[in-house]
């Protein structure tokens, strides 16, 4: 089956504070794009929503603009920026460097199917 669908009409929206994530849902394909604010923090803005200490969510990320710092619970770090391609497995926090607003792109599933949904 041939689906074809555009970022310009997502299925949902989902708004937490400093940010926001639109979600496309085809069949085989789960495709969220993120848009996080200058002074967005995972632990401060989406955290108190999973009701978790760390992101549980696995990421395969595409970075359109802006950059962001990605810790892992281990305390491994990374940063991300334009033009990016990246894989975060569960367990860690993000944030905004800079001000410039992030927007992402993530084919992993579970952002468009559960990010920032309370549990």
């Amino acid at each position: 089956m041939l689906e074809v669908k555009t970022t310009e009409k997502p299925d949902e929206r989902r708004d937490f504070p400093s940010g926001h994530l639109e979600a496309l849902h085809l069949t085989g394909l789960d495709f969220a794009v993120a848009t996080f604010e200058p002074g967005w923090r995972w632990s401060e803005s989406v955290g108190p929503i999973a009701g978790t200490d760390s992101c549980r969510i696995h990421h395969n990320g595409y970075v359109v603009r802006g950059r962001m710092r990605l810790r892992m619970d281990d305390g491994q770090e990374a940063e991300v920026g334009p033009g990016d391609v990246f894989v975060c497995p569960p367990g860690h926090d993000a944030w905004v460097v800079g001000d410039e607003t992030v927007v992402l792109y993530d084919f992993a599933g579970s952002m468009a199917e559960e990010y920032a949904k309370a549990r």
